[in-house]
């Protein structure tokens, strides 16, 4: 599970449940965010952008908030 693999000094490291690294790290793939998990059990990813931080922030959210907190998202924003 390494892409290439960014350093201490552009890797934001982040904080994420060991059973969903593999979603989160298959997404930000897909989004061409480099990140990797490093030997320690921490993940890593690259964010260089704004961009790239708010599509870390939404993946990280959705993988992680349960269905109830994701509906109750989705209904405020059907409000506006």
């Amino acid at each position: 599970m390494n892409s290439s693999s960014p350093n201490s000094e552009t890797g934001q490291l982040v904080s994420i449940p060991r059973s969903d690294r593999w979603q989160v790290y298959a997404r930000l793939q897909e989004l061409d965010i480099p990140c990797t998990c490093l030997g320690d059990g921490s993940f890593q990813a690259k964010i260089d952008t704004p961009l790239a931080a708010l599509q870390l922030w939404s993946v990280i959210y959705q993988v992680t908030s349960s269905r109830h907190q994701l509906i109750g998202q989705l209904e405020r924003c059907w409000q506006y």
